[in-house]
């Protein structure tokens, strides 16, 4: 990392090069719908997401979606990634704090092995055994939909957290894994709040408040995660509006809001994208048109998805993001400190002291 970049730590993201994915037919990742492979990384966007001041990401592995048996799915992503990592001495396997400080001293990123579910788990909890050995650092509990621990954030009838999702978040806190609330339904967040021991996150998320969508936090979500010392991570996704495509406005006033209920100390960032800019815009919408109808069929759709708004912030994206975002926080009175804890201090903060 360059001397002059701010140090960032993003609480939900990818490496890909989406470039990459403008040539694959969406209808062919059917089986695993969202399972990450890295077979969409280059150098290129490794180089731009060191070049955007990155030193380690939460990345999604194995199973989120689709008809691919969730167990084996998983076991296959994090066998990819760990090969992928062995052949790219730029990246690092963050098991720790110490890992996620070794990554920013040497210049290198470190990734976060991440679940956007729990599926892979199937109806044992010891399974999280596993998983932990294994390397995974941050588990989600649900995607949009219902799974065995709780409900997710398009569910109609929200029961909230189930008696064996009680048990996987107690094994998950005891595994020292930091537990993920992003897409879950409100009842489940304030359930499994209420339950845990330890701090928790919620990593990709907007404020309810701002835009009233069923991806984003209420006020109540927010101020009990924040007493409970934990983090929210804001993205840079649609659901920052409720109508038309966001930009850094939109972000700031989440951020504002975030802030406000939260405190400066409990309130980061998890883009949900990467550090690359898309080459052909023209190919990025249609390929997005055919992305949101796959995601309709699998059921894991959001309301408000559509292939006239892109998944980004046109004027916070590619390889600046980070730093253009610092410049214009600053140029709203930010104080540095409080820059340095958005970009990556405070989730820093959490991982270590959960991992630890």
């Amino acid at each position: 990392m360059k001397p002059s970049l701010l140090p960032v730590l993003n609480a939900l993201g990818v490496l890909d090069n989406p470039n990459r994915h403008l040539q694959s037919d969406p209808g062919d990742r059917q089986a695993m719908a969202y399972a990450s492979s890295a077979q969409d990384v280059d150098e290129r966007s490794l180089a731009d997401a060191l070049a955007s001041g990155l030193y380690a990401v939460n990345v999604t592995l194995g199973h989120v979606a689709g008809s691919d048996d969730p167990r084996a799915a998983t076991e296959r992503d994090i066998a990819g990634w760990d090969a992928f990592i062995d052949a790219h001495p730029q990246l690092l396997k963050v098991r720790s704090g110490e890992d996620l400080a070794v990554a920013r001293r040497e210049g290198r990123i470190g990734v976060i092995y991440g679940f956007q579910n729990t599926e892979m788990l199937g109806t044992d909890a010891s399974a999280v055994d596993h998983f932990a050995d294994r390397g995974v650092r941050v588990i989600q509990l649900t995607y949009n939909g219902r799974n065995a621990v709780g409900c997710g954030a398009t569910v109609p009838d929200d029961e909230g957290l189930s008696a064996f999702g009680a048990e996987v978040v107690e094994r998950l806190q005891q595994r020292r894994v930091l537990v993920d609330l992003s897409h879950s339904s409100e009842r489940t967040c304030l359930d499994t709040l209420r339950l845990a021991k330890r701090p928790v996150a919620i990593t990709h998320t907007g404020c309810r408040a701002i835009a009233d969508h069923p991806r984003n936090k209420s006020d109540s979500e927010l101020r009990l995660l924040a007493e409970r010392g934990g983090v929210v991570g804001l993205y840079f996704m649609p659901y920052l509006r409720l109508s038309g495509q966001p930009h850094a406005e939109d972000l700031f006033a989440h951020l504002a809001h975030a802030i406000d209920v939260c405190g400066e100390d409990h309130v980061g960032l998890g883009t949900d994208g990467g550090s690359t800019h898309y080459d052909d815009l023209a190919a990025y919408r249609k390929h997005l048109e055919d992305e949101v109808a796959l995601r309709r069929s699998l059921g894991i759709g959001a309301p408000g998805e559509t292939a006239d708004v892109g998944l980004f912030l046109p004027d916070l994206c590619g390889p600046d993001q980070y730093q253009q975002l610092a410049r214009l926080l600053a140029a709203k009175g930010y104080r540095a400190s409080r820059i340095e804890k958005i970009l990556h201090g405070n989730f820093r903060r959490l991982m270590t002291e959960t991992w630890e």
